[in-house]
C-alpha cells in the first residue's frame, strides 16, 4: 500500500495539485450529471440480481424512512454493530503522532488476531520486505504510523460492512465492502493534493457505506419477494440518503468532526477539501468495480470525461487490491 501510494504522489507538486482537481474542463452541471450517471449505473449493476421495477410510491417510502431514521441517531446506530473496543482504543492512541513503535506493539499485542493481521500486512505485496518479517515490532516499523492506522481501520470496519444476518444486504455485502476498501484507498491518494488529511480521507471512505447496509435492509422490507427497487434514479436517491445516515452514525460514535462533515457534504456546491477527496475516491472506486465487472470499458465517457490523468493512474492501481 505505502509503495504504490508513494509512487502516485511522487510526481511534481503541480501534477499532484492538478491531480486533485476533478475534471476542471467540465462545468459544474456536467460534473453533477456524470456523477449521477455513474451512481445510477453502479446501483443498477449492484442490484442486478436483487432489484425489481418498484412503483414510485415504494421508492418514496424507503427514502422517507431513511430520512426519518437520520433524525434519530441512537436508533440508527443500534442497527449496525459497534467497532471492537480494543480497535477503537488503538485508533485513539494512533492519533498521537509522537507515540512510539514500542507502545504501539504493546497495544496491538493484546490481541493475537491483530498481531497476525499486522504481520501478514507487513509481508504483503504492498510492502514487499526484502526478508520475511516475523516479529510484531518489525511489522509495526514496516507499516509506519499511517499504514498501521489504515490497517486497523480496515480490520475494524470489515465485519461491520461484511457481516449481515440475511437478505439482500448480506448478498451484496462483499461488493459493498470491496467498494469501501477501494474508496478508502483512492480517497487517501487524492487527499494530499486537496490539503485534506490522508487518514481522515481513508476513514471517511470506509465509513460512508455503513448507512448503505441499513438502507438496503429497509428497501428490502418495503420491496416485493425479497428484492429492492432497482432503478438507477432510485439508486441515486438511496446513495445520498445512506451517506446522510452514515454521517449521523459517525457523529453518534464520536468520529472526528471533519470526517462526519465530509460524508454529509459529498455533492454539496461548496464541499470541504475532505469531502472533495471522498467524492473523488468514491467515483474512482465505483469505476474500478464497473471496469472489473466488464460493465464499462476504459474508453467509456464516465472514465474519459470523469477523470483526469492523475485520477486514472489511481484507477489503474486499484486493480492491485483484488490481487
Amino acid at each position: 500500500m505505502k509503495k504504490w501510494i508513494g509512487r502516485l504522489l511522487s510526481g511534481t507538486e503541480k501534477e499532484t495539485e492538478t491531480g486533485a482537481m476533478a475534471s476542471m474542463t467540465l462545468s459544474r452541471d456536467d460534473q453533477e450529471q456524470l456523477s449521477a450517471d455513474l451512481d445510477g449505473a453502479f446501483y443498477r449493476w449492484l442490484t442486478a440480481s436483487a432489484g425489481y421495477n418498484a412503483p414510485r410510491e415504494t421508492e418514496e417510502q424507503v427514502i422517507a424512512e431513511l430520512k426519518a431514521l437520520a433524525l434519530d441517531p441512537g436508533t440508527a446506530s443500534e442497527l449496525v454493530p459497534r467497532i471492537p473496543e480494543l480497535v477503537s482504543q488503538l485508533l485513539t492512541a494512533l492519533s498521537d503522532e509522537n507515540i512510539s513503535t514500542g507502545a504501539l506493539s504493546r497495544q496491538v499485542g493484546q490481541d493475537l488476531v491483530l498481531v497476525a493481521e499486522v504481520i501478514r500486512e507487513a509481508n504483503s505485496a504492498y510492502y514487499r520486505p526484502v526478508t520475511p518479517i516475523e516479529t510484531l515490532d518489525g511489522a509495526v516499523t514496516m507499516l509506519g504510523l499511517n499504514g498501521l492506522r489504515m490497517l486497523l481501520a480496515r480490520i475494524a470496519f470489515r465485519p461491520l460492512v461484511r457481516t449481515q444476518s440475511q437478505g439482500v444486504a448480506r448478498q451484496l455485502a462483499p461488493v459493498i465492502w470491496g467498494h469501501a476498501e477501494r474508496c478508502a484507498f483512492a480517497s487517501s491518494v487524492m487527499a494530499p493534493g486537496l490539503a485534506a488529511g490522508v487518514f481522515e480521507s481513508f476513514l471517511a471512505g470506509l465509513m460512508q457505506n455503513l448507512g448503505l447496509q441499513v438502507a438496503l435492509r429497509i428497501a428490502e422490507r418495503h420491496g416485493e419477494g425479497g428484492k429492492v427497487p432497482g432503478s438507477g434514479a432510485f439508486g441515486i436517491e438511496l446513495f445520498a440518503a445512506s451517506r446522510e445516515l452514515s454521517s449521523v452514525i459517525a457523529s453518534h460514535w464520536d468520529f472526528p468532526p471533519d470526517v462526519v462533515d465530509a460524508i454529509a457534504r459529498v455533492g454539496d456546491p461548496d464541499p470541504s477539501h475532505l469531502a472533495q477527496a471522498l467524492a473523488q475516491g468514491d467515483r474512482i472506486a465505483k469505476l474500478r468495480l464497473l471496469l472489473d465487472a466488464e460493465i464499462i470499458d476504459e474508453d467509456d465517457s464516465l472514465v474519459v470525461d470523469g477523470l483526469n490523468g492523475f485520477q486514472r493512474r489511481c484507477l489503474g492501481k486499484l486493480a492491485d487490491l483484488a490481487k
